[in-house]
C-alpha cells in the first residue's frame, strides 16, 4: 500500500510531528510505502520521490513583505494545491493521511486529492488524524484563553464568535481571519471528502460529532506509546506536576491547593508565564523543563503525579507517560483524562478546577503510602497501545474495514 502522509511541518516540531514518523517507520517495516508532504524547512527529515514541497511560513519570523499575503494565503493555498498534485502524480498513493494542515498548507490539499482523482480515474481515500479541535474551533482548543473558559459555540459551524471572542492571540483581526477559513471551507464543503476521521479519544469525538459534517465519520483511537524497560527504583517523598505553567493547564489551582499543604513537598517541572508564582511557595521546587533520562527518573520516583488541567484535553500524553513509568496519576475529570487513568486502581480523579477536592485528594494520597504502593503495582499492566498494534488497526482504516 501507498500512504502519503500530509503533515504542515516536516521537521521534528510536537507531538503531531512524532506521530507521522512513528507511523511512517513502522509502515515502512511492514513492507507499505510512505511518502510525506508538507512545508519546505531546513530542518526537514522526511520527504516525497518529487521534492514538491510549499514555501515556509513562518507567523513568528520572516519579511514584512511575505507577511501581508498570509492572511489570504492561510485561507486558500494555490501553491499547495499545485504543489500536492505533483506529488500525487509522481507518487500515486493508495492512500493520503492528513495531519496538521489549516492555515499553513490549507484544506486546498483536499481539493488537489479531488483533482487527481478526476483526472486519473483513480480513488484515494482519505483518512484525518484530528490532533486538536481545528476543524470546529478556529483557536484549535475550544477555549477562549481571554476568559479561561471552554467554549463548544463555534462547534455547528458559528464560527464567528471566535471573532466575538477575540479568541485568536486576543486579536480581533487575527481571529477574524480565523472565522472567515473555518467558514469558508465549511460552506465548502470540502470536509466531506475526508473517509474516516481518527480522534485520539473518545471525548474529543463527542465534540467533532457536535458538528454534523463528521459526525458518520470519527472513530476514537487512544494514540501510541512506546512501552519503556521495567526498572527497580525506590519511591521517594514528593509530588508531581511536569508540564507547562499556564492557566489552562489547571497550574493556578494546583499552586493555590499546595500552598494549603505545607507539609506535602512538590516538585514542578517546566516552564510557562505562571513561573513567578510558583517562587512564592515554599513547599514547591521547580526544576526546570526536564526531558529524557532527568525526566523519566522524576517521574519513576514520584510518589504520584498530579494533571490538574482545566481545557478539554484530548489524550496528554503526560498521564500516559506517568502511568506507564509506574506512577500513579491523580487527574481532572475532564476532556479525554478520564479514559487514561482506571479510577481507584491506576489513580484517582478530581473535579478540574476545585481546589478544596484537590486539596484533599493529594492529602489524602500522600498520606496513604499502601494505597499508593498499590496503584504503582498496577500500573505495571500495559493498556495502551504499541505502535505495531495501533498501526494494524490503522491499516484497517486505511483499507475502509
Amino acid at each position: 500500500m501507498k500512504i502519503l502522509m500530509v503533515n504542515k511541518f516536516l521537521y521534528p516540531n510536537g507531538g503531531s510531528e512524532t506521530y507521522i514518523f512513528k507511523l511512517g517507520e513502522q509502515l515502512t517495516r511492514m513492507g507499505h510505502e510512505v511518502q510525506f508532504f508538507g512545508m519546505e524547512h531546513a530542518g526537514r527529515c522526511v520527504g516525497n520521490h518529487a521534492e514538491a514541497y510549499t514555501s515556509d511560513m513562518d507567523f513568528h519570523g520572516g519579511s514584512k513583505l511575505a507577511k501581508l499575503t498570509y492572511p489570504l494565503k492561510t485561507i486558500y493555498s494555490k501553491e499547495a494545491r499545485e504543489k500536492m498534485m505533483i506529488v500525487l502524480k509522481d507518487f500515486n498513493p493508495d492512500v493520503v493521511h492528513l495531519n496538521n494542515f489549516n492555515y499553513q498548507l490549507t484544506p486546498s490539499v483536499i481539493l488537489a486529492v479531488k483533482d487527481y482523482e478526476k483526472k486519473t480515474g483513480r480513488k484515494v481515500r482519505i483518512v484525518f488524524t484530528a490532533h486538536d479541535y481545528q476543524l470546529v474551533c478556529p483557536n484549535h482548543m475550544m477555549n477562549n484563553p481571554n476568559t479561561g473558559e471552554n467554549c463548544e459555540k463555534c462547534a455547528k459551524g458559528a464560527f464567528m464568535n471566535c471573532t466575538k471572542g477575540k479568541c485568536i492571540h486576543g486579536s480581533t483581526a487575527k481571529s477574524f481571519i480565523g472565522s472567515m477559513e473555518a467558514t469558508y471551507w465549511n460552506k465548502k464543503g470540502t470536509y466531506r471528502y475526508i473517509d474516516k476521521m481518527i480522534c485520539c479519544s473518545n471525548f474529543m469525538r463527542t465534540k467533532m460529532d457536535l458538528n454534523p459534517v463528521f459526525k458518520d465519520k470519527t472513530i476514537a483511537l487512544h494514540n501510541f506509546v512506546e512501552i519503556p524497560d521495567k526498572k527497580e527504583v525506590t519511591k521517594k517523598d514528593y509530588v508531581l506536576y511536569f508540564g507547562r505553567f499556564s492557566k489552562e493547564k489547571g497550574i493556578e489551582t494546583l499552586i493555590n491547593a499546595a500552598k494549603d499543604l505545607p507539609e506535602v513537598r512538590f516538585i514542578f517541572a517546566g516552564t510557562g508565564p505562571l513561573e513567578d508564582r510558583i517562587k512564592e511557595i515554599d513547599n514547591i521546587e521547580n526544576v526546570g523543563f526536564k526531558t529524557g533520562t532527568e525526566l523519566e527518573m522524576l517521574i519513576r520516583e514520584a510518589s504520584f503525579s498530579v494533571y490538574p488541567s482545566e481545557w478539554y484535553e484530548n489524550c496528554p500524553f503526560s498521564v500516559m507517560e506517568s502511568r506507564m513509568y509506574g506512577t500513579p496519576v491523580l487527574g481532572a475529570n475532564i476532556g479525554g483524562i478520564p479514559e487514561l487513568i482506571d479510577e481507584g486502581k491506576t489513580g484517582e480523579l478530581f473535579t478540574s478546577g476545585d481546589k478544596d477536592e484537590l486539596e484533599k485528594k493529594i492529602l489524602a494520597l500522600w498520606n496513604d503510602k499502601e494505597k499508593l504502593q498499590e496503584y504503582s503495582k498496577n500500573c505495571e499492566e500495559n493498556v495502551f497501545d504499541t505502535v505495531e498494534e495501533y498501526t494494524d488497526k490503522l491499516l484497517k482504516i486505511y483499507q475502509g474495514i
